[in-house]
């Protein structure tokens, strides 16, 4: 256990970024990214490695009895951590109790579970083993993987088999993400596997709810799978041009994390 109030706020960041990023962080990166002195970091980490929590490094640490393998999803989950991040909370404030869920391997979804242990109970379904970790950690959720080939460089399951399982489900709320959401409101990822098990979760969800930080609007994807006209709400961050934005709103409801 973490401790209480700031202390263990920040302890708790420390630890998402940890099982996020699967990577060491040094000790002036934390304190850094946490806006305190290295002095604090080196007494949270003194505190977590007593509580096994963590292992010490020299100058860093590593979370414990985890894996630490760096690779392109961890890459994209540590991308712009702090927008997805809070992207992943005001998500989950929207989470119903005892309602069944789908989150797909996005690394913005990613950032949602961590929040889901405050919605509990709750029923989760996920093609993303990444998360697998992450939401096991709570008791009263109850998580269902997907089965399909995995992709071990980011870390989900996919192709034929996901999506005939997908076919006999239905969800209450489908969250996704997308690597670009193009001014004409096309989302997009960048592979056409990837773009059509999305259209398949899409058709799954009662309610479907988008999550992409505002960067997404800059960069451009290859396949689309949806409109931004096909989601019930997109969960974004502060960025996106007053213009821009505006005409999104014409496409779907907004909401700035």
């Amino acid at each position: 256990m973490t401790g209480s109030g700031k202390t263990g706020r920040r302890q708790e960041s420390i630890l998402a970024r940890l099982r996020a990023t699967q990577r060491e962080w040094r000790v002036e990166e934390l304190a850094a990214a946490l806006k305190v002195n290295e002095l604090t970091i080196r007494r949270d980490l003194t505190a977590l490695a007593d509580q096994g929590a963590i292992l010490r490094t020299h100058g860093g640490c590593l979370a414990a009895a985890r894996a630490t393998q760096e690779s392109e999803y961890h890459e994209r989950v540590a991308h712009n951590f702090e927008l997805k991040r809070a992207i992943g909370r005001v998500a989950a404030a929207g989470v119903k109790p005892k309602s069944t869920i789908l989150l797909n391997d996005g690394s913005t979804t990613f950032h949602l579970a961590a929040p889901l242990g405050g919605c509990t109970p709750l029923t989760v379904y996920t093609n993303s083993i990444a998360m697998i970790a992450e939401l096991s950690r709570f008791p009263g959720l109850e998580l269902y993987v997907l089965g399909g080939r995995y992709h071990a460089q980011l870390h989900y399951l996919g192709g034929t088999l996901t999506e005939r399982v997908l076919e006999f489900l239905e969800f209450d709320t489908v969250f996704l993400g997308a690597d670009a959401v193009g001014r004409d409101g096309q989302c997009q990822v960048f592979n056409a596997e990837e773009a059509r098990t999305a259209q398949i979760m899409l058709r799954r969800g009662r309610r479907k709810i988008l999550l992409a930080d505002h960067t997404k609007t800059t960069v451009a994807g290859n396949v689309a799978y949806a409109t931004l006209a096909d989601f019930d709400l997109w969960v974004t961050t502060r960025g996106i041009a007053p213009a821009l934005l505006r005409h999104f709103r014409t496409l779907t409801a907004v909401r700035e994390a």
